[in-house]
Order: structure tokens, then sequence, then C-alpha cells
């Protein structure tokens, strides 16, 4: 997600803000890896876990990934000379550097209760033209701000 959110950054995440709403695009979001096996655990490993990961002493057993929304359900996402087209329209994206590189790919098509995410770092990133749509389900939360390091902080 370079330049928007730095390595070694922390964000907060709102857990809670799409079981009253939807996603919606420019959105920065956090959900499981969707190449990570699920991690089986018993009723008490999960509630430890739980409270450790409340108090940041632990993080959870899967690897989780941050990235930005790009396209919501129904939408066709294409990627020609360097931009962003959704059906059919260029998208605005000001939050990208001026280098970005972007090969062309798609078209892609999100189904219903799914988001097209994509990197910031467009070139480099790991994102839904590698492994696809994300359902809402595997959503995390929306990440709203940086918190660590202090010269970082502020709203994303």
């Amino acid at each position: 997600m370079l330049p928007t959110i730095e390595v070694n950054d922390r964000v907060m995440v709102n857990k809670l803000a799409y079981n009253w709403s939807e996603p919606a695009r420019g959105d920065i979001v956090v959900f499981t890896d969707p190449a990570q096996p699920e991690v089986e655990e018993t009723i008490p490993e999960a509630v430890v876990r739980s409270v450790l990961e409340a108090v940041g002493v632990r993080t959870r057993g899967r690897d989780d990934l941050i990235k930005r929304v790009v396209g919501l359900p129904g939408e066709t996402i294409v990627i020609r000379g360097n931009h962003v087209i959704v059906d059919g329209v260029e998208i605005e994206e000001p939050y990208l550097p001026p280098d970005a590189v972007m090969p062309d790919a798609g078209p892609f098509t999100v189904g219903p209760e799914e988001v097209f995410v994509m990197g910031d770092n467009r070139q480099f990133s790991f994102d839904s033209r590698r492994f696809g749509t994300i359902a809402y389900d595997d959503l995390i939360g929306r990440a709203f701000v940086t918190i660590w390091p202090l010269d970082n902080f502020g709203g994303l």
C-alpha cells in the first residue's frame, strides 16, 4: 500500500464498519489472505487469542492483507494504458504516486457481495488481479487512521 501506508506502519481498523453499510470505492480494507489455509482452533484457544489480540499482545493466526476497494458488486474492471476503467469509465485515483505503473489486465467482473481490491503500489501489489475478488464475509474491517509511528499519524 505504499506510499499511503509505509512498511511497519500500524493502523486502526473499524471492525464494525461493514456491519451496517457496504464497502465503498476508495475504502482501505483489511481482509483475510485468500491464499492462507483456515486455522483450526478450539473454543478455549479462540478465547485466549481474541483477548490477546484485543490488548495488542498477539496477532491473528492468519495473515491479513490491506488494500483499496476499486470495484464494487456487478462492475467490470479493466486496466488499460495505466488506468483503471470501471464499466467503461476511467476512475480518478489521486492517492496513486505519479509514477505508478499497471500492466494491462482484465476484464474482471465483480460478483454480488464481493469487492475488487488493489494496492496503491500497483506495480508490485499482490491483489485481486492475482487472487480474484474478496467476499464481504472475508472483510475484517476498514482501516481509517495510521497510529504508529507518530510521524505518520493521520487519517487514511
